[in-house]
């Protein structure tokens, strides 16, 4: 696999290659990648042959071999995300489980971590609908992410997160264990190939409720559709303009039906191949322990991190490499 720049540029301007255009895009940005990666391991497979010179003559630069055992470690994560939706950006869910102000708390926990990160590691990332709890914390909220492998990364994020701690709302001061789901979509590129049509969906005009600055409540311009032959629900009140809101909700609705699509389609073939189709969503996927002793533990790749509050900063990159490690 060598593909060059000028091969890049030669595939590219390849007559009717710009026809189908989500087509293109999704091409043009794989062979980036691919030649990406190539790069990067010619410049580690220099780098390692300057610093086996540097050994024979028994000299070992220790910064240098950090720094390249960190880049060989970065693309080795690199080569992992080869999944076909992997380079896509994402939508992710937050929704608290049973448990009332609790579980809204720990949903909003959750959101912070999930801004923390996307925040270092130069993701950009806007609300497309929050849901603020009764009391405190929120019912829901949905991100829309872009950046280097979005949904290559954040996919090993969907599950359920579990939570002990003293609680904060309990005057008693005892021990709470709360849950919230994540769940993360790609955005897929082929949603225009969806029929959907408007005597199918159910439109609701509200006042927004979430963040959005001053005279955020001052008009209905937060949306709701609702696909009814599947009951798919989407919102969205980020912008200020009903119009806009709407049309994010109904690309965000017809990404879900496409969703449903693509799972069915896995479903069937797994029916074909005599595989098992059950699918456990309740099984949580990491604990996060404040209380009685701190630690954060993936039940997948076991991996234990002993401050929970720097994972809760955002800090989850090694969590969630540990998950892409085995997958």
């Amino acid at each position: 696999m060598n593909i060059e720049k000028e091969n890049l540029e030669k595939i590219v301007n390849k007559e009717g290659f710009w026809d189908d255009l989500d087509k293109a895009n999704s091409t043009y940005q794989q062979l980036k990648m691919i030649n990406k990666i190539l790069q990067e391991y010619t410049e580690l497979k220099d780098n390692i042959d300057i610093i086996l010179e540097f050994g024979k003559m028994g000299e070992f630069p220790q910064d240098e071999i950090n720094e390249l055992e960190s880049k060989i470690t970065e693309l080795e994560i690199n080569t992992l995300l080869n999944g076909e939706y992997d380079g896509f950006n994402c939508y992710l869910e937050i929704h608290p489980g049973a448990g009332g102000t609790e579980s809204c708390d720990w949903a909003n926990m959750l959101l912070r971590m999930y801004q923390k990160f996307l925040d270092k590691n130069n993701y950009t990332y806007k609300v497309i609908d929050m849901q603020n709890g009764e009391e405190a914390g929120i019912k829901s909220v949905t991100l829309y992410v872009e950046g280097n492998y979005p949904y290559g990364y954040l996919k090993v994020e969907k599950g359920v997160h579990r939570l002990v701690r003293i609680s904060p709302f309990d005057a008693n001061r005892r021990r709470h264990t709360s849950f919230a789901s994540v769940s993360v979509t790609p955005e897929f590129k082929n949603t225009a190939e969806l029929n959907v049509r408007d005597e199918d969906l159910k439109i609701d005009v509200y006042h927004s409720s979430g963040a959005g600055g001053q005279s955020v409540n001052t008009a209905n311009s937060a949306v709701r559709i609702t696909h009814l032959p599947t009951k798919t629900v989407v919102t969205c009140q980020t912008e200020r303009s009903q119009l806009r809101n709407k049309d994010i909700a109904l690309k965000l609705l017809k990404n879900k039906l496409y969703q449903q699509k693509v799972l069915e389609q896995e479903e069937e073939l797994k029916k074909i191949r005599g595989e098992n189709v059950n699918i456990d969503f309740g099984s949580q996927i990491r604990s996060y322990i404040l209380e009685p002793y701190k630690l954060v533990k993936d039940h997948r790749s076991n991996l234990e991190v002993s401050d929970p509050f720097k994972v809760l900063d955002g800090d989850i990159l090694d969590l969630i490499e540990s998950v892409l490690k085995i997958k």
